[in-house]
């Protein structure tokens, strides 16, 4: 929000510096960004006249003007100004005076005597234009102090404003914040209603209920459009960023700016009526008034006439009713909309206006009739014109309530750790522009229309510590026992995976929870995929349903930047869609790891090799140990992955995730020449861990049996590892496959795995022949389960 100094200072008086009140500003919460002074050391520069104007004879671009300026001769004066001209009235330095840190003195000029200098708006410091002479209105008083006439000095300030306080995109908004922390009043503000000089209105209808709960409109006839916005509010327009249009539209923006409330002017004889407000309907457009032909769908809010769509509701006008300078009747409007209705609709086109800015972070309720006659003022003093009556739809049903709220003194003390006085509290929220009536417990307090931020008792706590002044709070110790909370010992911390993935050389990413719906589609993962209603951009416009397509496009980044040996991990929530309409989408904590490139790190060691499935199997396993887990791995069928190189994931029967290659049809469309082995895995299903119990270590030798099996290539070792613990019963301590054979004298299509026995008894030394049963019934139990046999 940009604003000038001086404006708001004829809203609150006060006796505060320049440097003082932008301290004061960004110390109640309303910080300022920038400070732009605006004509400070303009003595002696005048409002003068061109009488008449001769070509230099020694220069083509120099013109010799005879210039008055009040002072009883004309003064001449060579201008380099391609808009010089006789009958132009500018702004000119007189001898003595220092504009733009030169000191304005009589000189000669190629021969020409010159005493003084014409200034453009740039050279007095007052706009960024340097193109010409700055054009003053015909009218300008000739030998005026320019200072006097632009009300100069001056700032232009621009402040910083958080989402929730949409009652500071008005000057007046901005004054009773000044007013509080400087302690002054805030001036009364003249919205008297005008009086009805004319019966002619137009019916306004409401068929859009709590989006567009008030409308209010009013014609003006014989309204001189023509008419040139007059200097003082041209220049509050400029020093509030806005650049005047044509009178009409500069008053509707004039109003915004003091008030808040957007207006739109239409004109009155391109509108049938009645106006409405309604929901717009597929397919229908409307020519803005940027020119663009805008597509609706039924997600907008739409002005009509005669249900014929003239403007976007809250966003911007349209063209086929927009004023111009031949504009004789003006139809004029403010109207409050529900910021839900507004909030990403004119995103949606590629818009951003002022008034969708300050609709959809929410404009008071009560505005729209008091911007009417403020407006219809304006326009009648400098338009002319004889208004007609005020026309307001409302649906009472939609409009807040006010609502009182219980302040007690004794949460003031106990939230901020200070006592404020009585007599502080009751002026801050007067001055504030609250109802304020004492109580037993306190005061009951009822906010202002334009306060949508305050609906708790913490939010009147809030407001009396930032007016009283953060710097009066002491910073103090916490008091009180501190309960420390103890880690479960049935769960890992997800610190602690961090902390091994770290260890075993990955990098901790972290990304957006938001994602495009492309990739989630070219991973063909959106199943459950929760679309946001108000997206950063079209890129982020679906919450994530899985960490892997975020996390390889990071992979893919610094593949593309020469990064031979990538290995990134995530943790973090993923989203799917709630089961019952109306609910939140759940959330699922998850854990997943990327590579691609050589598997360690170059050195002369070993040799260089490409990190594969079974590498990353190895640092998931290592997740796994923390917790005590034992994971079974069985083929997936998921779709992203490669279909001969990818597992899904098991623990104690229930499926936790995913491990495995990408699919090289989903690497060539990533754009991903390396291979690039994955896992994902559900966080909190990995983390489980049982309760340690400490157990008697035997005192007897264990006793090692090996055995070859030759089975099909097909049967995982897991499925083999399963049968032994479960043939070979309580001796069993361990078992381990050291040896997997393919080759000259095993089969075609089969395999020889090597395994160790390992057997052990806690009470006695097992005999040769208890070893020998349980080596018998593992061998058994593995030919009927898998078809194997013993190697010869």
């Amino acid at each position: 929000m940009k604003f000038s100094e001086n404006w708001l200072r004829s809203h609150v008086p006060t006796q505060a510096t320049r440097e003082e009140l932008v301290a004061t500003l960004t110390a109640i919460g309303l910080e300022v960004e920038d400070v732009a002074a605006l004509g400070d050391g303009l003595a002696n520069v005048m409002v003068a006249r061109i009488v008449e104007c001769a070509k230099h004879p020694e220069a083509d671009r120099l013109q010799v003007c005879q210039v008055d300026a009040g002072q009883g001769e004309l003064l001449q004066i060579v201008c380099g100004a391609p808009n010089a001209r006789a009958g132009l009235r500018a702004p000119l330095a007189m001898v003595g005076a220092n504009v733009g840190g030169i000191a304005i003195k009589a000189a000669r000029l190629r021969g020409v005597e010159s005493n003084g200098m014409l200034c453009s708006a740039r050279e007095l410091g007052i706009d960024a234009d340097a193109s010409g002479l700055l054009e003053l209105p015909d009218d300008a008083p000739i030998g005026t102090a320019i200072a006097d006439y632009l009300g100069l000095p001056d700032a232009s300030i621009e402040i910083k404003l958080t989402p929730n306080r949409a009652d500071c995109f008005g000057v007046r908004g901005i004054a009773f914040d000044v007013a509080a922390a400087c302690g002054s009043d805030v001036v009364a503000f003249d919205a008297t209603p005008m009086p009805a000089l004319t019966d002619k209105a137009l019916a306004v209808e409401l068929h859009a209920g709590a989006d567009a709960p008030r409308y209010c409109g009013r014609i003006i006839e014989g309204v001189n459009a023509a008419a040139k916005t007059p200097v003082w509010m041209a220049e509050r327009l400029r020093r509030s960023g806005v650049r005047p249009v044509s009178l009409l539209v500069d008053i509707t923006q004039y109003v915004m700016l003091e008030l808040g409330q957007p207006m739109h002017a239409f004109d009155r004889d391109l509108l049938s009526g009645p106006v409405g407000v309604r929901r717009s309907r597929d397919g229908e457009t409307v020519k803005l008034l940027d020119g663009r032909d805008a597509a609706l769908d039924d997600g907008f809010l739409v002005v009509t006439d005669a249900d014929h769509v003239v403007a976007l509701a809250g966003v911007m006008g349209g063209f086929d009713t927009r004023v111009t300078d031949a504009t004789t009747n003006v139809f004029l409007e403010a109207a409050h909309f529900a910021p839900a209705a507004i909030i990403g609709r004119g995103r949606k086109l590629g818009l951003h206006t002022d008034a969708s800015h300050r609709f959809e972070r929410g404009v008071d309720p009560e505005l729209p009739r008091q911007a009417i006659e403020v407006a219809t003022r304006l326009v009648v003093e400098l338009a002319g014109g004889a208004p007609g009556p005020v026309t307001e739809a409302e649906l009472p049903e939609h409009l807040p309530k006010p609502t009182a709220i219980l302040l007690r003194k004794a949460r003031i003390a106990r939230v901020l750790g200070i006592e404020i006085a009585d007599a502080d509290v009751e002026r801050i929220l007067r001055a504030l522009g609250m109802q304020v009536a004492a109580v037993a417990e306190g005061w009951s307090v009822v906010a202002p229309s334009r306060r949508f931020d305050i609906a708790i008792e913490e939010d009147l706590i809030e407001e009396l510590a930032r007016i009283h002044g953060y710097d009066r709070i002491p910073t103090t110790l916490p008091g009180g026992a501190t309960r420390i909370a103890a880690p479960s010992e049935t769960r890992v911390e997800a610190s602690t995976v961090r902390r091994q993935l770290a260890a075993r050389e990955f990098i901790e990413t972290v990304n957006y929870a938001f994602v495009d719906a492309s990739l989630l589609k070219q991973w063909g993962v959106t199943d459950g995929a929760v679309p946001l209603a108000n997206p950063l951009s079209a890129e982020l416009g679906v919450m994530r349903t899985h960490l892997l397509p975020g996390l390889v496009s990071v992979l893919q980044r610094n593949v593309a930047r020469q990064a031979g040996r990538v290995r990134l991990f995530e943790a973090g929530n993923v989203f799917a869609a709630p089961a019952v309409q109306g609910q939140a989408p759940t959330e699922t904590s998850r854990i997943a790891a990327a590579a691609c490139g050589d598997a360690v790190a170059e050195q002369w060691g070993q040799p260089a090799r490409k990190v594969d499935f079974h590498d990353l199997k190895g640092d998931l396993e290592s997740l796994a140990a923390l917790a005590g887990a034992t994971l079974e791995f069985r083929a997936s069928t998921a779709g992203f992955g490669h279909p001969g190189r990818s597992a899904d994931v098991y623990r104690d029967g229930r499926r936790i995730g995913w491990i495995g290659q990408l699919h090289p049809r989903l690497q060539r469309a990533l754009d991903l020449d390396a291979e690039v082995v994955a896992f994902e895995l559900d966080l909190a299903l990995l983390s489980e861990r049982p309760l340690p119990r400490a157990s008697e270590l035997s005192r007897y030798p264990s006793v090692r049996r090996d055995l070859a099996f030759v089975v099909a290539d097909t049967v995982p070792w897991a499925a083999l590892a399963a049968t032994v613990r479960a043939a070979a019963g309580p001796l069993l301590r361990d078992v381990q496959v050291f040896d997997r054979y393919v080759g000259q004298g095993v089969e075609s299509g089969q395999k020889s795995l090597a395994m160790g026995l390992i057997l052990q008894d806690n009470s006695r030394t097992l005999t040769d022949r208890e070893v020998e049963q349980v080596v018998a019934d593992v061998v058994a139990a593995i030919g009927a389960g898998h078809g194997a046999r013993i190697r010869g």
